[in-house]
């Protein structure tokens, strides 16, 4: 019996994982958690933004070795889909925009030398590196964008109320360290983005804070309707809090 050549070909395995654990530290994972779901958030009506974090990126065809595996990376012009690893040649070739790298002990010499030669060589626009705990870089959060194949420093900025910023053209934000804690913040407004807990805990807030709004009201002569109208509350809450 002869076999076809497709038969005598060894299949190339692209693993997904490689056992180790996401992150070794609560503040690398944490902070690795708030990056990949606060820009997720924020481009969630963008279907063409694939954002993503500690998910293989195979960057040439056959060589499972050329891999990369960045702590949060943003992809424009891709689809917005789950994928259980990046393989640039069937994404039309498109790789990161933007990459960031929590820094840790274990991580800090790959983070510095041997990371940005290989986004730099992918093409990475703009490099971000963050220390959680201020130990291992100085200063604690570091940007810088490719120019000519090289990666130069993006000068930071120190705001009025004494924030570090650093901006990023990619993304259109701000990187900002806030007491040594990492966020992002858009500049036109202000606004700082928020994980999905941060999201659901400013709800809870923000609804605590209607229901506590009504008694004031009620006192100054509003009717239930007009507290409920102002408040954005049903009615029946309303008078469910003057029944109690």
């Amino acid at each position: 019996m002869t076999l076809s050549t497709n038969q005598l070909k060894t299949e190339i395995i692209y693993p997904d994982s490689d056992g180790t654990p996401m992150a070794e530290s609560d503040p690398a994972r944490d902070y690795l958690i708030y990056g990949v779901e606060s820009l997720d958030i924020y481009f969630q009506d963008q279907d063409d933004v694939y954002v993503s974090g500690n998910l293989f990126i195979y960057y040439k065809k056959g060589i499972p070795s050329a891999v990369v595996a960045p702590d949060v990376f943003v992809v424009f012009g891709v689809e917005k889909k789950k994928r259980l690893s990046y393989k640039v040649w069937q994404e039309a070739g498109k790789v990161p925009s933007f990459v960031l790298e929590v820094t840790s002990l274990t991580t800090q010499e790959n983070d510095e030398e041997d990371k940005p030669k290989k986004y730099a060589l992918l093409g990475v626009q703009e490099y971000f590196q963050y220390d959680p705990t201020g130990d291992y870089l100085n200063p604690q959060l570091k940007g810088s964008s490719l120019v000519e194949g090289r990666y130069q420093p993006i000068a930071a900025k120190l705001l009025p109320d004494g924030v570090t910023s650093i901006h990023s053209e990619v993304l259109g934000l701000d990187l900002r360290l806030i007491d040594g804690e990492l966020r992002f913040f858009e500049p036109q407004t202000g606004k700082k983005l928020l994980s999905h807990k941060e999201t659901e805990q400013a709800r809870q807030e923000a609804e605590q804070a209607r229901r506590d709004a009504i008694p004031r009201l009620l006192e100054l002569g509003l009717s239930m309707d007009q507290v409920a109208s102002s408040l954005s509350l049903p009615v029946d809450e309303v008078r469910r809090f003057i029944q109690e």
